[in-house]
Formats: structure tokens, C-alpha cells, sequence
């Protein structure tokens, strides 16, 4: 069988690795073979921005790319909260099938689904309302702020359906199945690479929306994402199932989603706030910058779809073995995750690194060196994000997702500080009375791609350190004890 064959094909890489030392065979197997379709699904969504991006720069000028890199910032919010989310769902969901505990599994997602629609519907509003005032705390060009509103009011009107879609998908990986999720997703982003290609050029009948085209083909195809988790979920052919009779609430259990989650929500917004006074330091640097900045970071995330596939693969892993009781094998996937990853990541870096000038070209950007340089700078980077992003995953799975927190919070103020060196000397960005704020040295993109680099790697040494602390196992145990008092 042809399926059969690729999977032999595949298995080579985790083989090679462990023919030189580098991990033990049936552990990397087992990693490779459940991150693989993560990594599919990661790797399309991954072609959907990548494809936004490439499609509103050759329909449209710099400014809709930079409106476009900026509005994501703010959907960003809700996407962060739904990460967090359903980060505590993948969490709960590994520790409960590695016991053995279907129906708690089944009841942590429908607490999840609970509160996707308690964050997403409020945010959901501020967006609709105050577009054009949010854009406008970011960029003092008009075009910018017109293009960044008019994308932002549409896509947030789905963010609910993303939320249910990350549920859905992050259970079923939690209970080992990341091969549906990958399947959905393979459906789904295509349909959406379409209807924006449909509506931001106004191909056919279609008519020409530009960047609100693109904003309505992502929010389309979120419906119909989250329509077809909900009937994979009511069937009951799956691992996990939505029960919508029964127990509505638990609050143990909801608390634990909380705990775990509130400490990942509070990192993605810290990465997300961190953003946007960041985006305003190259703002002042000129639009080309953040345009550029934008291209590159979306095409070096070819090289991150690894390990989002990798971490995916560490939560469930650790989480499982926790649940067994297996804390000495949960620490041995952790580690040798990591190593498959870092291997792995750095091949496509170097890869992506070679194509970086033909890629600045395709994007049609008005700095095409700069953009060339910006990738050539997150691919020097990757090394330092596949530790963090991999670890921090390990992390998720046990439960312990205070530190990852701890990390991103000190890569962002670096990252801040550094790239304030960047401004003009002497230019004040804040005044309280007498008190100025100017720490700019005038060392322009210089000082962005130095912050760029002290923010990857400073994360990785975080989440470096608490896991091989091994503290994450008491936190797990602890986590156990609640529930199980819970239970009772």
C-alpha cells in the first residue's frame, strides 16, 4: 500500500538519528509518528498565512501588508485565548485517557467549549466596534489603519468557530489521534486558500474585496471548521465525544482547565502585547520595514512547522506517560523530543535560508534585501525557538505551564529593550511631565534583528532549565490529587 510505503519512507529520519546515538529508535518513532500529522496540519495552516500574505502583496501596496501583519496581532488575542484553552484541554485529555478515564475526557472538552464562547463573544464586539481606534494605536498611516480595520471586523466575527475548530483538534491529539485533525485540516485549507484567491482578486463573478476578502474566506472556512469537529465529536466513532445532555459544568475540572490555562493565556498575550509596542518601534523605522519584517517572519514559519508538530507530540507523550505513572519515561520523551526536533528544524532552516533572496523577490516587497536579510536573521533563530517551542509542550503536558509564562515574559522585555536602541537618539516615545523616554541609539534594522535573536534564545534557556529541573513532575502529581479530590 502506497500508505504503507511513505510511512517506511518517513521512519528513516528517526532511524538515522538513533543509528548515530543521537535517541533511542522507539522513542523517536513513536514521536515522529505522532507528530507527523501535526506537522501537516501546522504545515497548511502555515501555507494559508503564508498564501494571505503573498496574494494581498500582489493585489494590493505595502501598507495592506503591513495593515495586514498588525490587524493579525489583535485577532491574535482571541487566537492566544484559544490556545490556552485548548492547551488545558490537551492537557486534561492525555492525563485522563493515559487512566483510563474516557468520561472525564469527554467532559474536559465540553468545559472547554464553555469558555470559547464566554472569551470569544466580547472580543468578538471590541473589534466590530473599534477597529479603526485599535489600528490607529499602532500606525499613524491612514492606509495602514484603513486596510488593518476593514480585515479585523470581518475575521473577528468567527473567531467563536477557531475556538471550537482548536478544541476539537487539540482533544483528539491529546488521546493520540492526530491524524483526523490533520485530515479536517486538509479540507479546510484548501477551501479557504480559495475563497480568498476568489475574493481578494474578484475572480468569475466574485466581486474584487481585497484585504476584506481575505478576511472572509478565513472567517468562512473558521465555520466550517468548527461544523465539521462538531460532527466528528456527536458521531461517538471517535476517541472523544460531545455529550450535549448530562453534566454541564465541573468546577474541579474547569478550575484545572483554568490553572493550566490561564498561565499559557497569559503567555500568548504577553507575546502578543509584546507585539504591538515592538510593530511600533519599526513603524517608526517606515512602513517597508514592518512590510518586511511581516514577509519574512511568515516565510520562516516553514521552518517552525516542525515543531509545532513537535510540541504537540511532547504534551501528549509526557501527558500520557504521567498518567501511567511512567515519570522516568515521560522525562526520556521530553529530552529525545527535543533532539528530533532540533535536528529536523535546523535541515528545513537551511533550506529556507538558501531560497531566502527568490522568496523577497515573489512577495514583490519595495526592500527586497531587507526582507532577504529579516529571514536569513529567524533562520539564525530557529535552533533557539525549536527548544522552547518543543519543551514548552513537554511542559503543557504536564500541567506545569507557569514557567513557559516566565520565559516568554523575558524574551519580550529583552526583546523591547534591545529593539528601542533601534529609534532615532534623542526621539522621545513617552513623556510623563518633565520625564522623557528616549532610548534610542539610531542603530536602525541593526538593533531589530539583535532583539529578535536575544527573544528566541533566552526563551529556550527558560523552559531549558525548569525541565530538566524535573519540578513539572510534582506538578503533574499534584494536578492528580486535586482532580481525584475533585472525583470524590
Amino acid at each position: 500500500m502506497l500508505r504503507e510505503r511513505v510511512r517506511r519512507l518517513l521512519l528513516r529520519f528517526p532511524d538515522a538519528l538513533a543509528r548515530v546515538g543521537l535517541v533511542s529508535r522507539e522513542r523517536a518513532r513513536t514521536t515522529f509518528e505522532l507528530a507527523a500529522p501535526s506537522m501537516v496540519s501546522a504545515g497548511i495552516w502555515t501555507v494559508l498565512r503564508i498564501t494571505d500574505f503573498l496574494m494581498v502583496s500582489l493585489a494590493l501596496p505595502d501598507a495592506a501588508v503591513a495593515a495586514l501583519e498588525i490587524s493579525f496581532q489583535f485577532y491574535f488575542v482571541g487566537f492566544s485565548l484559544a490556545i490556552a484553552v485548548s492547551s488545558g484541554t490537551i492537557s486534561l485529555v492525555s492525563r485522563f485517557k493515559g487512566a483510563g478515564e474516557d468520561g472525564a475526557a469527554d467532559l474536559a472538552v465540553k468545559q472547554s467549549v464553555w469558555f470559547a464562547v464566554l472569551l470569544s463573544v466580547p472580543l468578538t464586539v471590541v473589534s466590530w466596534l473599534f477597529a479603526d481606534e485599535l489600528m490607529g494605536l499602532l500606525s499613524a498611516d491612514p492606509a495602514v489603519v484603513e486596510f488593518g480595520a476593514a480585515y479585523l471586523q470581518v475575521v473577528m466575527l468567527a473567531l467563536v468557530f477557531r475556538f471550537v475548530s482548536m478544541i476539537g483538534s487539540r482533544g483528539l491529539q491529546g488521546c493520540g489521534d492526530t491524524v483526523t485533525p490533520m485530515y479536517v485540516n486538509l479540507v479546510i485549507i484548501p477551501v479557504n486558500i480559495l475563497l480568498n484567491a476568489v475574493l481578494i482578486f474578484g475572480l468569475g463573478p466574485a466581486p474584487r474585496l481585497g484585504i476584506t476578502g481575505a478576511a472572509l474566506g478565513t472567517a468562512v472556512a473558521n465555520v466550517i471548521g468548527a461544523a465539521v469537529f462538531t460532527a466528528i465529536y456527536l458521531s461517538g466513532r471517535f476517541p472523544l465525544r460531545f455529550r450535549p445532555g448530562g453534566t454541564q459544568v465541573d468546577l474541579g475540572m474547569a478550575g484545572e482547565i483554568l490553572r493550566v490555562g490561564l498561565p499559557l493565556a497569559g503567555r500568548r498575550l504577553v507575546a502578543t502585547l509584546g507585539r504591538f509596542p515592538f510593530l511600533y518601534l519599526l513603524g517608526i523605522l517606515g512602513t517597508p520595514v514592518v512590510a518586511a519584517f511581516a514577509v519574512g517572519r511568515q516565510v520562516v514559519q516553514l521552518a517552525m512547522i516542525p515543531g509545532w508538530g513537535y510540541a504537540t507530540s511532547a504534551s501528549t507523550l509526557v501527558g500520557q506517560r504521567l498518567g501511567e505513572g511512567a515519570e522516568g519515561e515521560a522525562t526520556a520523551y521530553g529530552w529525545e523530543t527535543v533532539t528530533v526536533a532540533l535536528v529536523t528544524q535546523l535541515l528545513v532552516g537551511v533550506v529556507v535560508a538558501v531560497l531566502a533572496y527568490p522568496v523577497a523577490r515573489l512577495f514583490g516587497t519595495a526592500s527586497v534585501d531587507l526582507t532577504a536579510a529579516f529571514i536569513w536573521v529567524f533562520v539564525v533563530g530557529i535552533a533557539g525557538t525549536s527548544v522552547a517551542q518543543t519543551l514548552e509542550g513537554g511542559l503543557r503536558g504536564a500541567g506545569d505551564t507557569t514557567w513557559p509564562l516566565y520565559g516568554m515574559a523575558l524574551g519580550t522585555v529583552l526583546r523591547l529593550v534591545v529593539a528601542a536602541l533601534a529609534v532615532p537618539a534623542g526621539l522621545t516615545l513617552a513623556a510623563v511631565g518633565d520625564l522623557r523616554f528616549a532610548p534610542g541609539l539610531g542603530l536602525g534594522v541593526v538593533a531589530v534583528f539583535a532583539a529578535i535573536l536575544v527573544d528566541m534564545y533566552s526563551r529556550a534557556a527558560v523552559n531549558a532549565i525548569r525541565f530538566r529541573s524535573r519540578r513539572w513532575q510534582a506538578v503533574a502529581r499534584r494536578s492528580a490529587e486535586r482532580q481525584a479530590t475533585s472525583e470524590d
